[in-house]
């Protein structure tokens, strides 16, 4: 069973930074796209940035700029490096990785962290 373990979330002031961590546990033979959505209560969970294997890179307009993905493959890591934060990017913050494979032969799997929170006060 494949598990998604995301850090890093917390409390920061507008203007301030902050650093999402997501590790990839498990067998784990390869991952095609990691990424980040996030859910605002009362608002549907929107996409924030994706990274493929190959590094590109996609990000919702609202963060251009200002939010960075990356990605250690060896790791089975993604991160979410956030910049001038702002207390419209509050919300829980999720981790998924899609085209998981646990093996080269397997049927590829999409899996979902459990949320970190995000707050930011103005």
């Amino acid at each position: 069973q494949v598990q998604l373990l995301e850090s890093g979330g917390g409390l920061v002031q507008a203007g301030g930074s902050l650093k999402l961590s997501c590790a990839a546990a498990g067998t784990i033979f390869s991952i095609n796209d990691m990424g980040w959505y996030r859910q605002a209560p009362g608002k549907q969970r929107d996409l924030v940035a994706t990274i493929n294997s190959g590094g590109s890179t996609d990000y919702a307009d609202s963060v251009k700029g200002r939010f960075t993905i990356s990605r250690d493959n060896a790791k089975k890591q993604v991160y979410l490096q956030m910049n001038s934060l702002e207390p419209e990017d509050t919300a829980v913050y999720y981790c998924i990785a899609r085209g998981v494979r646990e093996y080269y032969y397997s049927v590829a799997h999409e899996y979902w962290g459990q949320g970190t929170q995000v707050t930011v006060s103005s």
